[in-house]
């Protein structure tokens, strides 16, 4: 299932937070270090990653590599969002009447 994909690399604080720094746009291996304590070799794991879930995509020029978010990535999770925004305004619901009727 291509949505555990996605939870499972995005699981990681770290990865998260990569994914947030190219959400803002495209950054080298180096440019994505800065300011993250974790290696230039780490954040290129956490890479490909992101890239196996199909979150960051990757141009290559010469010898450098630049990664950007691909925001089509987190289509998806799209489906299963909706599945559960159906499911718990009803849940919510009965749940504020249980809690209403023990208040009582």
């Amino acid at each position: 299932m291509i949505e555990a994909e996605i939870f499972r690399a995005l699981a990681d604080p770290t990865r998260r937070a990569v994914y947030e720094r190219l959400a803002a746009g495209e950054m080298s291996v180096s440019e994505l270090r800065t300011g993250l304590s974790v290696s230039q070799p780490a954040v290129s794991q956490h890479l490909a990653v992101l890239r196996g879930a199909g979150l960051v995509s990757e141009r290559r020029s010469g010898r450098n590599a630049y990664y950007r978010a691909d925001p089509q990535g987190l289509e998806p999770l799209l489906g299963w969002i909706e599945r559960y925004r159906a499911f718990w305004p009803e849940r919510i619901e009965r749940l504020k009447a249980v809690l209403k009727d023990v208040d009582q």
